[in-house]
């Protein structure tokens, strides 16, 4: 076991220090430029009707479509984002989680203002409106609760031994890995129906069920190090709030925007709660990571 964590930790960091490199930064920067210029390209010669794109002809017709385009790149990276936060500490992930959230929200307001169309007459675009700003709010409001948890948030680590404190972490950066592969199968499979369906289901919410179970996974593991009802009951109070991110994920408009941000506040109430009992732990125990 500890041979299959010190080969995991190696190729982790490995895909961690490219993925935070400025190289990877200026290409991902790059990949999003290109694909917003060609589909609004694309739109402009869709609605010149000088090219068709079968199935997604409609799409394209309204040139806002490229800035959902554009959104759904930009969150699939965030969501690798996540895998590389994950073995940094079970908090930043949940809120790496939220942030995600946050950003589909905004894709959502973006997909809304998408349907509009060119008219801008109000009694046809008032649900389009409507759901634009429940989104925009939802999304801000989310902005703004994490905000202050991270700033309040305190880290303490799992246990006060070195060795298997190392050992925990090493076990986060495999799982980290083994959601890496899920990551790439669920991205193989949308791919898949997009060219077979000429559908893509922007899994998303797939995502988010996986990370139930690896949380639920990191619950178990830290059991192995401790039995603090406080740690224990934090770290599963973050699995909550991960299901509660995947129901917001599959609920109905406007239910979808009251469950994350009320999800939300659960965490923001748990970091007070969690630090008020934490001011007799001497300061020296604190961690940023963990």
């Amino acid at each position: 076991m500890d041979r299959l964590l010190a080969y995991t930790d190696s190729y982790f960091f490995r895909l961690k220090n490219f993925w935070e490199s400025p190289t990877n930064h200026r290409l991902i920067s790059s990949i999003l430029v290109f694909t917003f210029v060609i589909s609004v390209g694309l739109s402009i010669l869709v609605i010149q009707d000088w090219v068709q794109l079968g199935a997604f002809t409609a799409r394209f017709k309204n040139p806002f479509f490229a800035v959902e385009v554009a959104f759904t790149l930009l969150l699939i990276a965030e969501l690798f984002s996540l895998i590389i936060v994950l073995p940094k500490s079970v908090a930043k992930s949940v809120g790496k989680q939220f942030e995600l959230l946050s950003l589909i929200f905004l894709r959502n307001g973006f997909k809304e203002f998408s349907h509009i169309g060119n008219d801008f007459l109000w009694m046809d675009i008032k649900s389009e409106v409507i759901g634009m700003l429940t989104y925009a709010s939802g999304a801000l409001a989310i902005f703004a609760i994490m905000g202050f948890t991270y700033t309040i948030q305190k880290h303490i680590k799992v246990t006060d031994i070195e060795k298997d404190q190392a050992k925990f972490v090493s076990m986060k950066r495999l799982l980290a890995l083994l959601l890496l592969i899920a990551f790439i199968a669920i991205g193989v499979a949308d791919s898949w129906a997009l060219l077979t369906e000429r559908v893509y289901h922007h899994s998303f919410h797939l995502f988010y069920s996986v990370l139930i179970f690896s949380d639920i996974i990191i619950v178990l593991i830290a059991l192995r190090y401790t039995l603090n009802y406080y740690k224990i009951f934090r770290y599963s109070s973050f699995v909550l709030a991960t299901i509660l991110i995947r129901i917001s994920l599959s609920a109905e408009e406007h239910y979808n925007v009251g469950i994350g941000v009320a999800s939300a506040l659960f965490v923001l109430l748990l970091t007070v709660s969690y630090n008020y009992f934490l001011r007799d732990v001497p300061t020296r125990k604190l961690e940023k990571d963990h």
